[in-house]
């Protein structure tokens, strides 16, 4: 029987299958006969506040837990808050610890990516500053995919799969006319371009692939980029481009930020970053004199749980049953972890890593990934990435339409 209650929170960009996280500590610290098990409503901001939700309130019987499991965005609510300092922001920790004891809280768990992680560190120093008993573990998640110590993170495979079908797709569209084109699509990732580099993961004997794929990886030049375009068009109708939102350019800018609009900045200092395919399309029509159009896949590329990969779903819910696990059996300052064991047949166990090693850093696509022109992926990228959207998850229909569990 496990002692105390456990809280959960969420934090940073949602995914398709961070409620599968949640539903996977939620379910094992039930079974291991957890009293309570509380949600901190809009992650740690929230909490501060001193707003937490009952999920035993919201999770009734097991058909709303596979019902979480399935239902996009982050159910607990999100926030994009950074904790201060140890040695500054004293009085912030007591605050959180008072809550916790409040609570009787004996394990707490954030769900999120790199930001996410540098706060269940930070939470999980100040604890062992001042003697807490409590444990502090990370559930990784990140459609980017650049979280270092894990092999991938849960988000990543449904956004890959939901974006190489959506490529597939507006393929097909660009097709339809006898005329000279160009289609740039612009695809989340700021450091890191797995996603981008999904796009490829469409090809196959009924597609041909985007022709060209960007990744920020790798300085961008423009002037190359356009005779790339101009040569390809001589033996091509209608090209296909596919870019990461945070391309730059060999001195360092954005490539978005070419089109002179002043850019906003978030809460940790990251450029918002937008317009990429719109300046390229724009670029390119004046250049080669032909139809163009810029496509943001925006938003989408993080919410479409209606193309759930089956392989991602269930690893979502296995790395929040992990973390569980690990906090009962004494851990602290850990975050859950994949190891791959193979790629055919795929196979990968999940450990843990200390947290501090993931806060604040980037895993971004190897060298070893990108082909030698800078222009594309290699195939060692496609025998990564292949295996972790792989399988489908039928949605519950209501209405015609996917079901999901309502926010309260």
């Amino acid at each position: 029987m496990y002692n105390g209650n456990i809280i959960i929170g969420q934090s940073g960009g949602p995914t398709a299958v961070i409620n599968a996280s949640l539903a996977g500590v939620y379910s094992a610290a039930k079974q291991a006969g957890a009293a309570k098990v509380y949600g901190m409503r809009y992650g740690i901001e929230g909490l501060l506040k001193g707003s937490v939700l009952d999920l035993d309130e919201v999770l009734k019987t097991p058909e709303d837990v596979t019902l979480l499991r399935r239902t996009p965005s982050s159910f607990l609510g999100s926030c994009r808050y950074r904790l201060p300092n140890l040695e500054t922001g004293k009085k912030t920790y007591e605050l959180l610890f008072q809550q916790f004891e409040k609570l009787n809280i004996t394990a707490c768990f954030y769900i999120g990516g790199n930001d996410s992680m540098d706060t269940i560190h930070k939470l999980h120093l100040y604890g062992e500053s001042i003697g807490s008993p409590i444990r502090f573990i990370g559930v990784p998640k990140s459609i980017d995919n650049d979280l270092p110590g894990t092999d991938h993170t849960p988000g990543f495979g449904s956004a890959a799969k939901y974006i190489a079908a959506l490529t597939k797709e507006i393929i097909c569209d660009a097709t339809v006319y006898d005329m000279k084109s160009v289609t740039v699509i612009e695809v989340m990732g700021r450091d890191a371009g797995w996603l981008t580099g999904a796009t490829a993961l469409c090809r196959g004997a009924d597609c041909d692939g985007p022709d060209f794929i960007y990744l920020p990886e790798l300085a961008f030049d423009l002037e190359s980029f356009l005779t790339k375009l101009e040569a390809k068009m001589k033996t091509k109708k209608s090209l296909v481009v596919t870019v990461s939102e945070g391309i730059r350019t060999a001195q360092g800018g954005y490539v978005c930020e070419m089109g002179g609009d002043e850019k906003r900045h978030d809460v940790f200092g990251h450029t918002m970053l937008c317009g990429t395919a719109q300046f390229l399309a724009e670029v390119i029509g004046r250049r080669l004199s032909c139809k163009t159009r810029g496509i943001e896949l925006n938003t989408p590329q993080r919410c479409a749980a209606h193309l759930l990969s089956a392989c991602d779903e269930s690893e979502a819910f296995a790395a929040g049953e992990a973390a569980f696990h690990a906090a009962e059996k004494g851990l602290t300052g850990e975050m859950a972890a994949f190891r791959r064991t193979g790629d055919a047949p795929y196979g990968c166990e999940i450990v843990t890593v200390p947290v501090g090693a993931v806060a604040n850093a980037e895993q971004c696509v190897p060298r070893s990934y990108i082909n030698e022109a800078g222009d594309d992926v290699t195939e060692a990228f496609i025998a990564y990435a292949r295996p972790l959207i792989a399988g489908e998850v039928a949605p519950i229909i209501r209405d015609g339409v996917p079901a999901v569990l309502k926010r309260r």
